[in-house]
């Protein structure tokens, strides 16, 4: 019997930039600052829908032509700008691996990750294959190397060599879901810097998840303050504007820069990490700003705070909402809840210590909670499910969750558990089901402090001392060996504090730590100046670090 064999569906991120740029040709897809006018206003350069399509076809044609192909792993080092758009679909097109770091985790860390990749090609401005030469042992594999700009020592093609020639329309490589798309190396709260294996599939399935939850459609104008994520604008139909700022450094952004940037092209989504929120809003509150163009703004990397949203959320239309999408680099997103939920229906919960509500999962999404557990599991069982209401690791399963971390079986083996065909990620995250189907979030599984009397949660517990009006922030940790850790809080007080009185300070603190079951046992606080923090998004804690700093004051 004749049997037909359908051809298997395409599966690229790259395969919406043709579709948009057949429906929106004149559209913007990228805008980039250059500089300032003799009046001292911003100026762009930009791309249209139409114009990234063919440029990334012109790269495409020019990378396959130097041996970057299907499957070649590609370390792109290039810094926000237009060329970081146009190369990035074009390796998606060639069905090329690009392997995208943060370079603000340092030098020999960078180096490590780059190294243990094993990549076989290198792009990147003329800075990146200095360090590539300088440093020629980690990058024995390299075979091809393009440069973006002039080169200064060494040979290779540069990218104005490869795309010198007339455009002709690329024919982009027929990638299956199952294919490895790109590998992402996360920082991470907890550990060294792991390459995250994303396949084709995840990509898609995370575009997909944005534009239906959120609503997004083509036409709409996104600020993305964090690179990669900007990636998603071009997929979704929106313009992505990339702000004047380092990406690298959220935290000290300038507001001034963002709020031009989203007055002056009239932006209505924004993505920024709590750490970008929180300091742009108190610039917004403090001069009366209004920011009636926007009507979501997406903040992910670390908790987001109630007054951080409140704050932000009074340069916004009433009906504009702040979305706390949950995740991480291994599954975006899990879940997402709005600010008018989270202000209206959460808030008090969280003030208890109860966690702080992430929201429901997203749709095709299974997500479980299981009973905690520091070692691997290597194959799913119904038992290790914890009923609603308790707290346990969340573990995810879909198809936006990835499946491995690049060379690192023991990794891969502590975060996923194979489940028939399928694979479950463990979030490493504590949490538990409401009554409503949200998660709540309680902090990392590596943070729990483990005491004589039980499990204590960062999460939960440091909601009862953020309380306190001169309290920025603060940080549960323990000294000690589990299971008989005693448990310390660290403090840092707001910015413009005057650090008086802080004997008084501390007993009002201790004091309200009376008062809820789950802080009675914590008897030792301390100040700390600045919490270290996460160098991606400024926001997650590093209470490793914490940790060390408290065990030699004690």
């Amino acid at each position: 019997m004749e049997q037909h064999h359908t051809p298997e569906r395409l599966v690229n991120v790259a395969a919406h930039l043709p579709k948009m740029a057949a429906q929106q040709p004149y559209t913007k897809a990228v805008s980039f600052p250059v500089g300032r006018d003799k009046q001292g206003r911003a100026t762009y350069s930009h791309m249209t829908y139409q114009q990234l399509d063919q440029e990334s076809d012109k790269i495409a044609r020019g990378l396959e032509e130097i041996g970057i192909k299907r499957g070649t792993k590609t370390i792109l080092m290039v810094k926000p700008s237009l060329e970081f758009f146009s190369l990035t679909f074009s390796l998606f097109k060639v069905g090329a691996v690009p392997v995208l770091i943060d370079p603000g985790m340092g030098l020999k860390r960078m180096l490590h990750c780059l190294q243990s990749t094993k990549a076989e090609a290198f792009i990147g401005i003329p800075l990146a294959h200095a360090m590539r030469v300088m440093f020629s042992g980690y990058f024995s594999t390299i075979k091809t190397h393009l440069t973006v700009g002039k080169r200064w020592f060494w040979s290779g093609p540069a990218l104005s060599e490869i795309t010198d020639k007339p455009y002709e329309p690329y024919e982009m490589a027929p990638t299956r879901g199952d294919e490895v798309a790109a590998i992402l190396f996360t920082t991470g709260s907890t550990g060294p810097a792991k390459g995250v294996v994303y396949l084709h599939e995840n990509f898609d399935m995370q575009v997909t998840h944005l534009q239906r939850h959120f609503g997004i459609s083509p036409g709409e104008v996104d600020l993305a303050t964090f690179p990669l994520f900007s990636l998603f604008a071009p997929a979704l139909g929106m313009t992505s504007l990339v702000p004047d700022m380092d990406a690298t450094r959220p935290a000290d952004v300038d507001p001034v820069k963002i709020i031009e940037a989203i007055q002056n092209h009239g932006a209505t989504t924004m993505f920024g990490s709590p750490a970008l929120l929180n300091r742009v809003g108190r610039y917004g509150e403090a001069h009366g700003i209004k920011l009636p163009s926007l009507r979501r703004v997406l903040s992910a990397g670390a908790p987001v705070t109630h007054d951080n949203i409140k704050r932000f959320s009074k340069m916004l239309r009433p009906e504009a909402q702040i979305h706390t999408p949950y995740g991480a680099t291994e599954c975006l997103p899990v879940a997402s809840i709005g600010s008018h939920e989270l202000l209206t229906e959460t808030q008090e919960q969280t003030a208890r210590g109860e966690g702080i509500c992430v929201g429901r999962p997203m749709e095709d999404l299974t997500v479980r909670i299981i009973k905690v557990n520091d070692g691997p599991i290597p194959e799913w069982s119904d038992e290790f499910v914890v009923p609603d209401g308790e707290i346990g690791e969340i573990t995810v399963k879909g198809r936006n969750a990835t499946r491995e971390y690049y060379g690192l079986p023991e990794a891969t083996a502590k975060a996923k558990i194979k489940e028939g065909d399928d694979v479950v990620h463990r979030m490493g995250d504590l949490g538990w089901f409401d009554e409503n189907g949200r998660i709540w979030f309680c902090g990392r599984k590596a943070h729990r402090v483990q005491t004589a009397e039980g499990d204590l949660y960062t999460v939960r517990c440091e909601a009862i001392f953020s309380q306190h009006p001169r309290v920025y922030r603060s940080a549960l940790v323990g000294l000690g060996d589990a299971p008989n850790q005693k448990p310390v809080i660290l403090i840092e007080l707001e910015a413009d504090d005057n650090k008086r009185d802080l004997s008084k300070l501390k007993g009002e603190l201790l004091a309200m730590a009376q008062k809820h079951e789950h802080t009675k046992s914590i008897k030792t606080l301390m100040f700390h100046p600045k919490f270290p923090v996460d160098i991606r998004h400024n926001a997650k804690i590093f209470r490793e670090k914490l940790s060390v700093w408290a065990h030699e004051r004690r």
